[in-house]
């Protein structure tokens, strides 16, 4: 189907433990009609799905998440009104309200004048829900009890419950564990009313901890088998409910041992791995929360000629910003008067303050260091730089990488053959040794450490971190497969125009033909033709050309007509004079002779220059040379690249002298020449085909097919739409040294990965077997299985979270 039609949400899902919930909710989401794509992130807990709305909605889509187990998370808030004079003025704030898209449910109480809304807050923003009530003609003032996330709260309400239900289980186990294990004590518990009473307190103590701690883990077994996926709460149940239930039976008709200890002591370190597994994943995803913080709330304007400050969200196109030292920028635009330096790190990572005066772009929730700026709002709202990213990244953590999807399918297959591996380990160990009660606890041993949470966790816990450590970066990483793929790449290709080179070059030579009189052109008059022809044209080369004619207070006019021929150069009419700029191939297509220039051509280009011929009414008229420099660290990139063994190859436009000339410079040894803008992609695919993974690095305008042609498409812009929308990954700043950056922090991440499911892998290899009493009389109780699963879970994510130590660096130059 058309990309146009296809929609994609984001949803936040609770109550999901495990990599099989994980498999449950995309296979049934995969069946529904009308459903593209579903992908789920463990880690962040977000379902990113792609579908046709002409054929599913939204609510069809979260009330099925909600049929098979799982919870939607909604955002919630209640704003404070003021202007109502009327039942009507709430129902017309409630009808305005529940047509946005994303706004689940509207409530306008007249008496209390306040607003209650449920709302999706990857669709609609708290500050877009404010800008529908002020059109409609109403005022918000902050929200009651101000705005608390609802993935926060979700995540807040499940560590207290985690932690009353610890508390409980620990208080009841205590005194299990002792009567349980009374005749090993150096003291005398305190005597029982009755004889042979034990039993039945052990009885009385264990239900309540069975039951109301382990009811979360039963509920998930449950809707796991309706759904045919069976995950780790069947383990838990089956293994918990063994211990328990046998030893209510020796209770109540004796003839066997107890063993509530370790029904009780399971439940007790199954929830105080649950919790720490809770905490570790709440503080992952800590980068990720601290750029959603970095918003501006108000924003001080002119209107009506008066300095007004107003809520972020109110500000418009073309308004006039005003920011004091010390102040948050609001939002994007261009300064328009004042001077002063500008913290970008929030955005770029720089620490140091980049100058800012009239007409500069500043950036929203960057900080005015030392003078006042007044600015034009040029993007608000969702379309602000900040805005974006927060977007990319959350669209990132909603893809899956490769790698997951082959631990999930795995760990489809884990339950089901560890459910075999426990029931065969129980008839062996019955047959062999003839006791019930050791085959039943290798059943339950079996059960309790085979749980594959911790395979389940390990690459979207590491990829979380990654991705939210490129954006404090300036490292935009639009997908887990980017990020995955790049520290595999084996050939970078760099546009040289804008992305090695500064793309400002300057005229540096004018030379016009003096052979006759006929066609003799003085410097002033030659760069006066250039400066028409180039005049609409965008392109770097020429406006480096009309920036040099109005330097030497030139005129340049109008041409009658314009034609831009990509790869080539212009065709102008002026003053009933045809005007050619450009290559040598436009000559050539003309039929007009060079041989005059050719040598002074020559001797410009193997300086590096670029030449533009110019010719009037088919004669050669002179030549114009142009220079451009190149950025500030394209030579520590491309050297560090290539130390890294990756190969480094330069593609242009230009002609191969002044190509060679850069690439020379740079230290790149291998340059495509003369490519045309409709031809990069196809430079791209030849490498392809010599059997490399290879990423292109441009700008993202004429590099857009390339960029996409790529295995990874990198775009550097300064967090323009463009680069935003083309590339893989985007360069927030124009330093590349950031492509180093991404393959480190991909490298990085990846390790943690492999780290992770080396040790959840490894963990299940040599425990299941321990479990299954291969060591016998050696063998693992359940109760330190417990401990043991649950530890491996939390290790994994603690291991993961290490990875927020990544620092960039750039290799030391031998």
């Amino acid at each position: 189907m058309a990309d146009q039609q296809k929609k994609r949400i984001v949803l936040n899902i609770g109550e999901m433990h495990c990599a099989t919930c994980v498999q449950t909710i995309e296979k049934r989401l995969s069946k529904m009609k009308g459903v593209i794509n579903a992908t789920i992130n463990l880690a962040s807990e977000k379902a990113s799905i792609d579908y046709d709305p002409t054929v599913v909605d939204q609510q069809t889509i979260e009330d099925t998440i909600t049929e098979i187990g799982y919870k939607v998370i909604h955002q919630e808030v209640t704003f404070k009104l003021s202007g109502m004079h009327c039942t009507m003025c709430a129902q017309a704030i409630e009808k305005a309200l529940n047509k946005k898209e994303g706004v689940y449910k509207a409530a306008v109480n007249f008496a209390t004048e306040s607003a209650f809304v449920e709302f999706n807050p990857a669709q609609v923003s708290l500050e877009a829900i404010k800008k529908v009530i002020r059109e409609v003609g109403y005022d918000v003032l902050e929200p009651e009890g101000g705005i608390q996330d609802a993935e926060q709260k979700e995540r807040e309400n499940e560590i207290r419950s985690l932690k009353n239900k610890l508390i409980f289980s620990v208080a009841l186990t205590i005194p299990v564990v002792l009567y349980s294990n009374a005749r090993f004590l150096p003291f005398s518990l305190p005597a029982l009313p009755i004889d042979n009473f034990v039993p039945l307190l052990l009885f009385v103590l264990s239900t309540p901890v069975h039951f109301l701690v382990g009811h979360q883990f039963f509920t998930g077994a449950y809707k796991a088998i309706k759904n045919k996926n069976p995950n780790m709460d069947v383990l838990v149940t089956l293994g918990t409910s063994a211990a328990y239930f046998y030893s209510v039976y020796v209770t109540f008709f004796g003839g066997g041992k107890l063993y509530y200890t370790t029904a009780v002591s399971l439940m007790m370190f199954l929830v105080l791995g649950k919790l720490l597994e809770a905490i570790a994943k709440g503080r992952t995803s800590a980068a990720i929360r601290k750029l959603m913080g970095l918003r501006a709330k108000t924003a001080r304007i002119i209107r009506n000629g008066k300095e007004t400050e107003v809520p972020v969200e109110d500000v418009q196109v073309g308004d006039i910003v005003i920011v004091r030292p010390g102040e948050k920028i609001p939002v994007d635009g261009v300064v328009t008067d004042g001077y002063s330096g500008v913290d970008e790190k929030v955005i770029t990572g720089e620490s140091i303050p980049v100058e800012k005066k009239v007409g500069d772009s500043v950036v929203g929730a960057t900080i005015n260091k030392t003078g006042m700026l007044k600015f034009k709002a040029t993007k608000v709202g969702s379309d602000t730089v900040l805005a974006q990213i927060i977007k990319l990244v959350e669209n990132a953590l909603g893809s899956k990488a490769p790698i997951q999807r082959m631990v999930d399918a795995v760990s489809s297959y884990f339950v089901p053959m560890v459910l075999i591996a426990a029931t065969i380990s129980f008839f062996v160990w019955y047959l062999v040794a003839a006791e019930f009660t050791f085959a039943l606890t290798i059943f339950i041993a079996v059960l309790i450490i085979a749980c594959p949470c911790a395979m389940g966790l390990a690459t979207p816990t590491a990829i979380m971190v990654g991705v939210g450590k490129g954006a404090e970066f300036g490292v935009l990483i639009k997908s887990s497969e980017a990020l995955e793929t790049v520290h595999k790449l084996q050939a970078i290709v760099f546009d040289k125009t804008g992305t090695l080179t500064k793309g400002e070059p300057e005229v540096t030579d004018i030379i016009p033909v003096s052979a006759s009189k006929e066609t003799k052109h003085d410097e002033e008059e030659l760069l006066k033709l250039a400066a028409i022809a180039e005049k609409n044209s965008e392109h770097p080369l020429g406006e480096a050309i009309v920036k040099k004619a109005q330097e030497m207070d030139i005129k340049v006019s109008d041409p009658e007509k314009f034609n831009a021929i990509p790869g080539y150069g212009v065709e102008v009419e002026h003053n009933k004079k045809k005007v050619l700029l450009g290559t040598r191939k436009l000559m050539e297509q003309n039929n007009v002779d060079i041989k005059e220039l050719e040598k002074k051509m020559q001797s410009l280009e193997e300086d590096g220059k670029t030449a533009m011929l110019v010719a009037v009414d088919g004669k050669a008229a002179g030549v114009i040379a142009v220079a451009d420099t190149l950025k500030e660290y394209s030579v520590d990139a491309v050297k560090t690249l290539q130390n890294m063994g990756i190969e480094v190859i330069m593609l242009t436009g230009d002609n191969k002298r002044t190509a060679q000339a850069i690439a020379k410079q740079i230290g790149v040894n291998r340059v495509f020449a003369e490519v045309l803008p409709k031809d990069k992609a196809s430079e791209i695919k030849r490498l392809q085909d010599e059997g490399k993974i290879v990423a292109m690095v441009g700008d993202g305008i004429n590099d857009a097919p390339a960029l996409a042609q790529a295995n990874i498409g990198i775009a550097v812009g300064s967090g323009t739409d463009v680069a935003i929308e083309t590339g893989d990954i985007v360069l927030v700043k124009n330093d590349l040294r950031d492509v180093v950056t991404s393959i480190q922090l991909s490298n990085a991440t990846i390790n943690k990965i492999k780290q992770g499911l080396f040790w959840a892998f490894a963990y299940n290899v040599i425990l299941i077997p321990v479990a299954a009493g291969i060591l016998n009389p050696y063998f693992l109780e359940p109760t330190y299985a417990a401990a043991a699963m649950s530890l491996s879970s939390v290790s994994v994510v603690i291991n993961a979270s290490l990875l927020k130590r990544f620092k960039p660096k750039l290799e030391k130059q031998n």
